[in-house]
């Protein structure tokens, strides 16, 4: 039969449970970087200005070299401030941990799909299990890059939105102008993105083994003659 056989068992055994927790773990991972906002402040004092808070806002996909500080106030400090932008675009790393996340989840849902409602094609069908290994192992693969990439585009984000930005801003240097950094919103969101990426690497690795067990290469075929076995059956006493 080809048709829909609605069976939830492979949920409870290995190979359907670990996409399930494939699936909530890639949704933890989009919903902790993608949705993150932050700013960052810097307290300026000048000539007719004291302790004068400028914010720059920064939000995913982290494109901080079209954030600025605006001037704190054109008619102080003797016209000499001028706007200041964020160093660095770290988009790239950002949309691709996102975007594979985005991916996987859709993935892990067509697949289980399969699993509840084909199970029965999954196992008599040798192609479909063989095409899950491959993309269970690339996506482990993925994941340990993408993961890397955004973890090392963190660094970055931290040291551009923290107190270095002060030593940046040349308008801090002038004769009579002081700056102090403020504050910068917390990232701990955007930490557990990283671990939440670790994770599905380590998920979707271990995972590689169920898939192994369910394709041709693990089972013997069914077609496989009696008489080609290399030991020959025991003989009756």
């Amino acid at each position: 039969m080809t048709g829909l056989q609605l069976n939830f068992s492979p949920l409870l055994e290995p190979l359907g449970f670990v996409k399930v927790l494939e699936w909530i773990f890639s949704i933890f991972v989009f919903a902790t970087c993608g949705g993150y906002k932050g700013t960052t402040t810097v307290l300026v004092s000048c000539k007719g200005l004291v302790n004068k808070t400028v914010t720059a806002t920064f939000a995913y996909p982290f494109r901080l070299n079209t954030v600025m500080f605006s001037a704190p106030d054109p008619t102080r400090c003797g016209g000499t401030w001028s706007d200041y932008h964020l160093v660095g675009n770290f988009s790239s790393s950002a949309q691709f941990f996102v975007t594979f996340a985005v991916l996987v989840f859709l993935y892990c849902i067509a697949a289980l799909v399969v699993y509840v409602g084909y199970m029965h094609l999954y196992q008599s069908t040798g192609k479909i299990p063989l095409i899950d290994l491959v993309i269970t192992v690339m996506a482990a693969f993925l994941w340990l890059v993408s993961t890397s990439a955004w973890a090392k585009a963190l660094t970055d984000i931290k040291i551009s939105t923290g107190p270095s930005i002060v030593q940046e801003i040349a308008s801090c240097k002038l004769p009579g102008s002081t700056c102090f950094f403020g504050s910068v919103t917390s990232m701990g969101t955007l930490n557990v993105s990283v671990v939440f990426g670790l994770l599905n690497m380590i998920l979707w690795g271990g995972n590689a083994w169920f898939v192994y067990k369910e394709t041709s290469l693990h089972i013997p075929s069914k077609s496989t003659p009696q008489g080609s076995r290399i030991y020959p059956p025991a003989a009756g006493i």
